[in-house]
């Protein structure tokens, strides 16, 4: 018997899909049978990316791109549908994080650096994408990579906060204007996960204590149980979801 790929035929574009938790979203659309293009900054990583998921059964296309430059996301997707064809599947994944601290202490330069990254190349990116799947007929799906602390103001992060907290709102706004066209827009809002990203945090104790103290599973979340759930938001599974924000952060919100 013949199992069919939950996502064959499909073409994504993952932002930041390099590494974390963007290389674990791509591993599974990949997994699942999508060809995947993966955008950021240094291509020497999504190479290595691209090199280690080869044998998957969907392709994988490693583009340079600078999120928060306009320019750069629209080659980005001019190149992706010149390779591996018309985008079904956007997840916006890059994110940043450059002001740890007090409030008062946010300046004005990274305040934009982080609204160009985490809500601008959203933003963009629905722009450049959505207007084809309209055209097209067949609906996709949009999945923003937000955060618990998107919900709830991280302390000493109130940017990062805001900004995500933003991308939820994007969210819903998206959901409802699109879900005529059969295009869902849902977001993930991870607890702590172990990444380069957030370091920060978990990798020293008393940080890591203040901010996923509280959670009900005691380990420390992996990439991986993200991918998975974006697979779910990807695929048919998902077919009568839209406009929610599925929170996976081993119950530190409940």
């Amino acid at each position: 018997m013949t199992l069919t790929l939950p996502l064959a035929g499909r073409v994504a574009l993952v932002t930041g899909g390099g590494r974390g938790i963007g290389k674990a979203i791509t591993r599974r659309f990949a997994e699942a049978g999508a060809d995947v293009a993966i955008a950021s900054r240094k291509l020497e990583v999504l190479q290595r990316t691209g090199d280690e998921l080869r044998q998957l059964p969907g392709r994988i296309l490693p583009v340079a791109c600078h999120v928060g430059k306009r320019e750069e996301l629209e080659r980005a997707v001019r190149e992706t549908e010149a390779v591996l064809g018309p985008i079904d599947i956007l997840v916006n994944n890059s994110a940043t994080n450059i002001q740890n601290g007090p409030a008062l202490e946010a300046t004005d330069e990274q305040l934009d650096k982080m609204i160009d990254v985490n809500v601008k190349a959203a933003v963009r990116l629905v722009r450049l994408v959505v207007p084809g799947m309209i055209s097209r007929g067949r609906g996709g799906a949009i999945i923003n990579v937000a955060s618990v602390s998107g919900l709830m103001p991280q302390a000493g992060a109130i940017l990062y906060s805001t900004t995500k907290a933003a991308l939820i709102m994007l969210t819903r706004a998206w959901a409802r204007e699109f879900g005529p066209h059969r295009i869902r827009v849902n977001a993930l809002a991870p607890g702590l996960i172990q990444t380069d990203l957030s370091e920060y945090l978990w990798n020293d104790e008393t940080r890591r204590k203040e901010f996923a103290g509280t959670q009900v599973l005691p380990h420390l979340g992996q990439p991986d149980e993200i991918g998975q759930a974006a697979l779910f938001l990807a695929s048919d599974a998902s077919s009568f979801v839209t406009g929610q924000v599925l929170v996976v952060d081993g119950g530190l919100l409940a």
